[in-house]
């Protein structure tokens, strides 16, 4: 890129997620567009500078595993529509294409990490709390998470063109981080009245505070994609998973210069869809829905009084007691020693772990059990006051 590139002197948003289409990595050609890479890897870090947390989904595997193979041989055999020939070239192209992500990434003197996630592993609650868990655990550390599917083992993503190029599971990658930002990037400028290729009166809808029928009419007769499986419909559905979630969404060119730094500078870039929902009640109907508590875990004041501070974990030390049969990953009360009802959270270990580890240090955990979980019973982020 040439020019003075932007430093914001202010962010408006502290963790975000950047979802990259395949056409913008891509470039509309056969190849990964190393250019453009290296564009974006360049804002995130400028970003990381500023103290933003970034995590990025990306798409592009396919697109990179049919290069690399017509590079050996011929690749027209393959079906580009046929599931199992689309699993194959996402194998081949991930490696490649964190390689690239990484080359990209260590020019700028940031770490980077791979996330391969299924919804499988979202749905289920101890799969949830594994990936929150090691996804915020990176960005503390100033690590990016390059997220992508996991093709190989699940086919929804690919086979199906009503689910999206990675759009989907951007949504609930930002739901799962409480990220404040979604930053979906594609080839065209955001969402239009119509698909400004046929219609010249077509004019882009800067924000959207419902997606209504009108706006979902609008997407189905937007461009679609030629290199990924998404179309602007499926971008705008996950704006809908992640609005109402309490998340700011952002469709936008990802070849407008500085895209990134202006989208997260708060600049009225793309079509901005305004969240419906808050982040923390949405976090608290999460964890308080579905399967009922499984058990209690009681506290003295000195843990009862952090909690209620804020922004505390909960620590085995500050542990009373415990009641019920709950597994890692189960939803538990929090509950001082009169019976007061705390907090709500994931926990991190047993009930039987619990019952062994509590009293003590955080430090004392692996000598009791032979392993640990983590210094925390439930951690700050995955807990809740009531």
């Amino acid at each position: 890129m040439t020019g003075e590139r932007i430093q914001p002197q202010a962010v408006a948003y502290r963790r975000v997620v950047v979802k990259i289409g395949s056409n913008v990595l891509t470039a509309g050609t056969e190849q990964i567009d190393t250019v453009a890479m290296a564009a974006i890897a360049e804002q995130i870090a400028a970003l990381i500078a500023r103290h933003v947390q970034p995590i990025i989904v990306t798409s592009g595997a396919i697109a990179a595993g049919r290069h690399r193979l017509k590079t050996h041989h011929d690749a027209h055999a393959l079906p580009p529509r046929d599931v199992q020939s689309r699993q194959v070239l996402a194998a081949i192209g991930q490696s490649r294409l964190m390689a690239l992500w990484d080359q990209m990434f260590e020019q700028q003197g940031v770490p980077i990490a791979q996330a391969l996630l299924t919804r499988r592993d979202l749905a289920d609650r101890l799969g949830y709390l594994n990936a929150r868990n090691t996804l915020l655990g990176m960005v503390e550390l100033g690590v990016v998470p390059i997220v992508n599917e996991n093709d190989v083992v699940s086919v929804e993503e690919i086979s199906d063109s009503t689910i999206g190029d990675n759009d989907n599971l951007s949504a609930q990658v930002a739901n799962l981080v409480d990220a404040e930002l979604l930053l979906i990037l594609t080839d065209i400028a955001g969402l239009y009245t119509a698909d400004p290729n046929r219609d010249p009166d077509a004019r882009l809808i800067e924000e959207v505070t419902s997606i209504d029928e009108t706006i979902l009419r609008a997407a189905e007769g937007g461009t679609g994609s030629t290199r990924g499986t998404g179309g602007m419909l499926t971008k705008v559905q996950a704006a809908r998973i992640a609005t109402q979630g309490g998340t700011h969404v952002v469709i936008a060119s990802g070849g407008a210069r500085d895209i990134v730094l202006r989208a997260v500078a708060g600049e009225p870039v793309g079509t901005h869809f305004l969240p419906v929902g808050d982040r923390l009640e949405s976090r608290r109907r999460y964890l308080l829905s579905g399967l009922q508590a499984r058990g209690t875990i009681v506290v003295d004041d000195g843990a009862a009084g952090a909690l209620l501070r804020g922004g505390s974990s909960l620590l085995a030390a500050g542990v009373t007691g415990c009641n019920g049969t709950f597994v890692r990953g189960d939803v538990v009360h929090v509950t001082t020693q009169a019976g007061r009802h705390l907090a709500s959270g994931m926990a991190n270990y047993s009930a039987a772990e619990v019952a062994r580890i509590l009293g003590h240090h955080s430090g004392q955990i692996t000598e009791v059990l032979g392993y640990e979980f983590g210094a925390e019973v439930i951690h700050r982020n995955n807990l809740v006051l009531v």
